[in-house]
């Protein structure tokens, strides 16, 4: 079981997406803005957040931002769920570090499926090996921390589970659709602009160290061993 926040401002959904979470087993909290939705993720972090790109207040790309950037909200996995479905929008959903991508209307069967896939990967992230490092970085699993040269580093759920991903396969190219198939567990249209802003901003956190992440142009990446 998990501890679920829908941030939905339209009452019948919200209480549909209550109903089937509920019934899945799931504890579930509902918020109906924004700031109601700020509010109950600061008081009780929740293990994920379905969230409404279109919110009557706060948007949902500031929640997702805060997500992103607060300490006590970055392991919060979160789907966006929102009636805006142009590849413009998804782009901008995934590159804010959304684990997925629902489009209304959608089917709740479908919409279950993919939190039992967020929330797989989400306890995945922290599974064995619990060490695993290259040069001065260095990964705990366990404790989901990462270090370069000894002093830590933060990353958000994502950057974590995409530098697991180059850690336990170094020196082997992974192309963007096998990032985006093995890190984000969808398959997806759009391909380059999330993964590659995500790869920059991962170096970035890395410092120096990030440049053992190499591009091959017009293939995709590889981490040196």
């Amino acid at each position: 079981m998990a501890r679920i926040l829908v941030i939905e401002d339209e009452p019948d959904l919200g209480s549909l997406l209550e109903y089937n979470l509920k019934a899945d087993g799931h504890e579930v909290v509902l918020a109906g803005t924004g700031a109601a939705g700020m509010r109950a993720l600061r008081e009780r972090p929740p293990d994920l957040v379905l969230l409404d790109l279109m919110l009557p207040d706060v948007s949902g790309a500031d929640v997702a931002r805060a997500l992103k950037t607060e300490p006590s909200l970055k392991r919060v996995a979160f789907i966006m769920v929102t009636a805006r479905g142009e590849e413009s929008d998804r782009v901008k959903g995934l590159e804010l570090g959304a684990d997925d991508y629902v489009v209304k209307p959608f089917s709740v069967k479908e919409l279950l499926l993919r939190v039992k896939n967020v929330l797989r990967r989400r306890e995945g992230s922290g599974s064995a090996p619990g060490q695993l490092s290259a040069g001065e970085i260095a990964l705990d699993a366990d404790r989901h921390e990462v270090k370069v040269g000894g002093k830590p580093v933060a990353l958000t759920a994502l950057e974590f589970r995409l530098l697991k991903l180059f850690l336990e396969r170094p020196g082997r190219v992974q192309t963007r659709e096998t990032l985006l198939s093995d890190v984000w567990g969808i398959e997806a249209d759009v391909t380059t602009r999330t993964v590659d802003t995500h790869i920059k901003r991962l170096r970035e956190k890395l410092g120096p160290a990030g440049d053992r992440i190499e591009t091959l142009r017009g293939v995709g990446y590889k981490l040196e061993g």
